[in-house]
């Protein structure tokens, strides 16, 4: 009987702590999901099996964002707009680094600046979807990548910053530019 009782308690607390996990990871609340920085994406964004993703990254324009705002030429163009510094300025930073403007709470101490515009300003938040598991199930099909804060970098995204408000815009052709960062996950052979 004592066994019994003991086997029962450990089959029931399994069951409890599995749905317990799996109900922790479904998380659907956006407040919830942080942003991790560049640092937090690299690891699994690294090689050619994966798509090599932080590599394309890294030599884009994304990745010198930020940086190009402490040019002469984005200070020239930030005085015509009565802004002193754009490194500094809002008008700027919303468009020139990810996540300006969030919630503190909703950035993590490895996202910076310097990173410019990086994988989370297009990808979203990624707390709750960096794990292997999760984004080979959300890669397969198996799970709604939306559900845990992962967002398709969709024209209307590119726009929020690729538009007329912009001192230095000059057009926007979506799927030209989108063909120029493309960083797919290969299919497995």
């Amino acid at each position: 009987m004592r066994k019994f009782l003991l086997f029962s308690f450990l089959v029931i607390l399994s069951v409890g702590l599995t749905f317990q996990n799996s109900t922790a990871q479904q998380k659907t609340d956006a407040a919830d999901f942080q942003y991790g920085g560049v640092i937090t994406c690299k690891p699994c964004h690294l090689t050619p099996k994966s798509g090599a993703q932080f590599k394309i990254w890294s030599t884009s324009a994304h990745a010198k964002a930020y940086e190009t705002l402490k040019t002469p030429a984005a200070k020239e163009a930030g005085k015509k707009l009565g802004i002193d510094d754009p490194a500094t300025s809002d008008k700027c930073l919303k468009c020139h680094v990810t996540a300006h403007g969030v919630d503190a709470k909703l950035k993590g101490p490895k996202l910076t600046l310097e990173e410019g515009v990086s994988c989370e300003a297009c990808h979203g938040p990624g707390s709750a979807y960096k794990g292997q598991k999760l984004m080979k199930d959300i890669y397969d099909g198996k799970v709604d990548g939306a559900k845990y804060g992962l967002i398709e970098p969709t024209e209307e995204v590119c726009v929020k910053c690729h538009n007329k408000e912009s001192p230095t815009f000059k057009g926007f052709n979506y799927k030209e530019m989108a063909a120029k960062i493309a960083h797919p996950v290969p299919k497995a052979q």
